[in-house]
């Protein structure tokens, strides 16, 4: 593994070159290879369960989640959760296709939750990100019921999902809900985040669809705001990409950790041998580092 670069907030704007570097389907020929294997096992995981799926955390569109609770909590006590976010640039994929995340945890004590969001164009990221604010507060406010510990939550994402996972571990949860704790969100996984959003306002192939501005870019650019710092309850985030994936998801990949420091982001890796499709994949290799990444989050 080799530690990722320090913060550069710089790039080149030429469209195609950025197109070139963020446009992971003609990155990965065989992409479709990972999208067929991940429908199948996600099936495979609804269907031998135990799952509660398409439950609603709020009225809007595309807000349901599913929960897959934990065989056998561990200690014998409430499951620890990992709440997961998928990827897809936000305007494409579903959590149906990612259940497949599921069962390896479920197995080791954990209670896991999928969530779904509306997709851009028809919304923005920032409305995403107050989507994911809202599925989290229902989860912290309901995952009891299924076998939770509602003080024991960390987020997982994948690409667009691991923006919003900084996101989430960001937020100023008191001022959400006066019930709610301020560190609501324990720790944070992210795996081939998108930390600054600006490139991606210059990328032909995504800009139609998510419609990008400026003022979005400072909103909802993870790396552009203040670090949410250590507090008592509200752990790290581990960031983690590819070693094989392009240099700009690579230099993403260190963004936080030059901005937010290595107290509150101590793992920031690029990770060999793994393009943007397969290192979700080793999330749920019990031997791979990123599996073992995952689980000393979830303290299991």
């Amino acid at each position: 593994m080799t530690q990722s670069p320090a913060m550069n907030l710089r790039f080149n704007p030429d469209p195609l070159w950025l197109d070139s570097e963020y446009n992971n389907r003609a990155l990965v020929p065989d992409h479709a290879r990972h999208f067929a294997h991940w429908a199948d096992t996600s099936a495979e995981a609804r269907q031998t369960g135990p799952a509660l799926t398409d439950l609603r955390y709020g009225h809007g569109a595309g807000e349901l989640l599913d929960i897959f609770p934990a065989l056998v909590p561990a200690g014998g006590g409430s499951a620890p959760v990992l709440f997961f976010i998928h990827g897809g640039y936000w305007r494409s994929l579903d959590k149906s296709d990612h259940s497949f995340i599921a069962p390896v945890f479920q197995r080791l004590g954990v209670c896991v939750v999928v969530v779904n969001y509306a997709l851009c164009p028809a919304v923005t990221i920032p409305d995403i990100a107050l989507q994911m604010v809202k599925a989290l507060a229902w989860t912290h406010r309901h995952i009891g019921a299924h076998g939770g510990d509602a003080t024991r939550i960390t987020v997982a994402g994948h690409s667009a999902g691991g923006h919003l996972a900084a996101m989430m571990l960001a937020c100023q949860w008191a001022q959400v809900g006066a019930d709610l704790p301020a560190a609501l969100v324990n720790n944070a996984l992210s795996i081939s985040g998108v930390f600054d959003l600006e490139p991606l306002r210059h990328a032909p192939f995504v800009q139609p669809s998510l419609k990008l501005t400026l003022a979005q870019v400072k909103k909802a650019s993870p790396a552009r705001l203040p670090s949410p710092g250590l507090r008592a309850g509200r752990g790290r985030l581990y960031a983690v990409a590819g070693g094989d994936e392009s240099s700009e998801f690579r230099r993403q990949n260190g963004l936080l950790q030059a901005a937010w420091g290595r107290e509150v982001v101590p793992v920031s890796e690029d990770l060999p041998g793994l393009n943007h499709f397969s290192v979700l994949e080793a999330l749920v290799t019990p031997k791979h580092r990123l599996h073992a990444l995952a689980r000393e989050l979830l303290g299991v």
